[in-house]
């Protein structure tokens, strides 16, 4: 038995079992032309590090951007909220660093193709 006919066949078995029903996304369109705008290179680092079960500084960065900012809307007493506010100043520069790096990476390769 051919393997595409295996694989149909436990897929058809999955939607019968209702494996399939309450996926993320069900019944969505996805929309993948933000992704196909990426330069090819940097489609295949993400898809790598996202195998990997790693995130790109970018992300990392935003996510604690995001923390910072949910812990800084809080009632804090002023001495947290200036160490807060200045450990965030911090992380937004790196941040700006980090997508100026890629901008200029992504630059670089668009004037040499």
């Amino acid at each position: 038995m051919a393997f595409e006919r295996i694989a149909e066949l436990k897929i058809r078995e999955a939607v019968r079992a209702g494996e399939f029903d309450n996926l993320a996304n069900a019944g969505t369109r996805l929309d993948f032309e933000e992704y196909f705008t990426l330069p090819a290179h940097l489609r295949m680092a993400y898809s790598v590090l996202k195998s990997a079960d790693c995130l790109p500084e970018e992300v990392i960065l935003f996510k604690e951007i995001e923390r910072l900012e949910v812990v800084l809307a809080g009632d804090l007493e002023p001495s947290r909220r200036a160490d807060l506010a200045a450990t965030l100043h911090d992380i937004r520069l790196r941040l700006a660093i980090a997508l100026e790096r890629l901008q200029s990476h992504s630059r670089a390769r668009s004037s040499a193709e």
